[in-house]
């Protein structure tokens, strides 16, 4: 079956609040809480609870997330890392006694076995968003989830296609996979699902907080269903988590300011493009002309270089930040260039040093605002899901690299390197919000944060009309990586870029959820919101 991308949207406007997430229902859940009078971060964990029951083929409380927060009354940006940390006991030699190590340069050699699993961050993560930022007590936040878990909800057309390749990956060999199909097969679209195990969990954090998830029952069922599954994951390892508060990075770009999280998340990526991008005009190129793409491509190609090696969690491997971020340093970088042809051999740089997934956006009517992200990486992630809890378990740790010498290495309590990023963009003139945007996809995040930058700032384009616009993905975050190419470029464009040495994939039909499914929303000076929701998605934005 070949899905076609052939409708258009038009941007969603509004005053008093927006969400935009890849499902309607979801959206619904952070707009119920914007109209209760809640704020963007209540919004915000209101829509993340609800894509956890509506869209678990991405996303899920045994995963992680990060968040941007913009606080309208202060114009400051913070960071939020909800990612967990591998087991105590998890160490390089466990990987090679266990025979999972075909290449030292490769991940676990089984992406699914239970040793891939970390602590999952999110309800932490959650949590820690409302006590820093909301307003409403957990349980009015999570009841439109719990609503829908309970009642059930018909499932929608890209959910369904993506639930039945995970069932024939995952869920058909994983322990206690079953709980999320209905009698071993996955729902069909329209059909409605019931998860009355995850209702369970979202009512035990509503009453018990983070606590009840990382000490208690739900706890105790992950370890027992890890341990079974041949890892070796301790209630310790749970009862240590914390997410963490972080200082985010940044990078000036034509007058805006961009906002990412800081490693362990590849944001840094995005920035060291846009930087390499901000010394070409680019708008002496067509939007989908090969020189303009050209461009675009091998500025990721050198971003990517530098990401592969400085991605790692910072109190293992700290990265150079403020020299991979330096306009001096994007100079360098730049120079590498050529415009004329592919370079697919770049490695990184040394700059001196001065010191599966659903991402969505929530602003409400005071200009606050959440760039918010969730994953179970993978899909579904391990598959393996915890005795009657209803969620499955991530498999981030696949990100490890089984190289000792790697910053990224695999190590005890360590977090791996993330592909998950939300970002945010504020004006350097005055600090005022500009807009909180993602798009989400593994390695193609970063890719299609400076696509859709680049659409909106160098060529005005609004959000959807941003979200709409084709795109490419460099495969992998490899110098020599394949290009994939979205249908409706102009087959000249691709001529030329061929001739020029890229080694181009042409893709249609489902397979352009590889080119991420994206969430925007803009806010104008006067406090007009502009909404756009990726059509490579099942969602959209609302506003009130």
């Amino acid at each position: 079956m070949t899905l076609a991308f052939n409708s258009r949207r038009s941007p969603v406007l509004a005053r008093g609040g927006m969400v935009a997430s890849s499902q309607p229902l979801a959206t619904l859940a952070g707009i119920k809480i914007l109209l209760q009078g809640g704020n963007a971060a209540d919004a915000a964990v209101a829509t993340a609870a609800a894509l956890n029951v509506t869209e678990p083929t991405s996303t899920g409380l045994g995963g992680d997330m990060f968040a941007l927060y913009y606080d309208a009354r202060t114009k400051q940006v913070t960071a939020l890392n909800g990612s967990g940390r591998a087991p105590a006991a998890l160490t390089l030699d466990v990987i090679q006694r266990d025979g999972l190590v075909s290449d030292p340069q490769s991940p676990i050699s089984n992406p699914f076995h239970a040793h891939n699993i970390t602590v999952p961050g999110a309800c932490a993560g959650w949590c820690d968003l409302i006590a820093r930022y909301g307003t409403m007590p957990m349980r009015d936040i999570l009841a439109p989830a719990i609503e829908l878990a309970e009642r059930g909800f018909p499932v929608a057309p890209l959910t369904a296609y993506y639930w039945a390749r995970g069932v024939e990956r995952q869920l058909r060999y994983a322990l206690n996979g079953h709980e999320l199909t209905i009698d071993g097969r996955a729902p069909r679209a329209g059909e409605i699902f019931r998860n009355a195990g995850l209702a369970r969990t979202l009512r035990t954090i509503a009453e018990g907080g983070k606590e009840a998830f990382y000490r208690g029952e739900i706890a105790r069922a992950i370890v027992d269903v890890v341990q079974q599954a041949g890892g070796v994951m301790t209630l310790d390892d749970l009862v240590a988590h914390e997410s963490t508060w972080d200082e985010p990075i940044s990078t000036t770009y034509r007058g805006y300011r961009v906002w990412e999280c800081p490693p362990n998340g590849q944001g840094l990526a995005a920035l060291i493009a846009l930087n390499i991008l901000e010394g070409f005009d680019l708008r002496e190129h067509a939007p989908m002309s090969a020189a303009r793409w050209h461009l675009l491509i091998e500025a990721l190609r050198v971003a990517f270089a530098d990401t592969r090696w400085y991605v790692a969690d910072p109190r293992f491997a700290p990265a150079p930040l403020d020299g991979l971020l330096s306009k001096k340093y994007a100079a360098e970088r730049r120079a590498l260039i050529n415009t004329e042809h592919a370079t697919r051999n770049t490695t990184h740089g040394s700059p001196v040093a001065s010191s599966d997934t659903v991402y969505f956006c929530v602003v409400d009517g005071a200009g606050n605002a959440c760039s918010f992200i969730n994953s179970n990486y993978m899909g579904f992630g391990t598959g393996i899901v915890p005795k009657g809890w209803g969620f499955t378990l991530q498999n981030r740790g696949n990100n490890f690299s089984l190289d000792p010498h790697h910053p990224n290495a695999l190590a005890p309590r360590k977090r791996p390197c993330h592909t998950i990023i939300p970002g945010m963009i504020t004006r350097e003139s005055d600090g005022s919000l500009y807009a909180p945007f993602g798009v989400m996809g593994g390695f193609m995040q970063p890719q299609g944060h400076v696509q859709v930058v680049v659409a909106m700032i160098d060529d005005g384009l609004d959000p959807q009309s941003a979200l709409d616009r084709p795109r490419f993905c460099l495969t992998t975050a490899t110098p020599a990586s394949r290009v994939e190419i979205e249908e409706g470029v102009p087959f000249e464009t691709m001529a030329t870029l061929a001739q020029m040495g890229h080694d181009l994939v042409p893709v249609s039909g489902y397979a352009r959820a590889t080119f991420g499914r994206g969430q925007i929303i803009r806010r104008d000076p006067d406090g007009t919101l502009w909404g756009g929701s990726d059509p490579r998605a099942d969602g959209c934005a609302m506003g009130i």
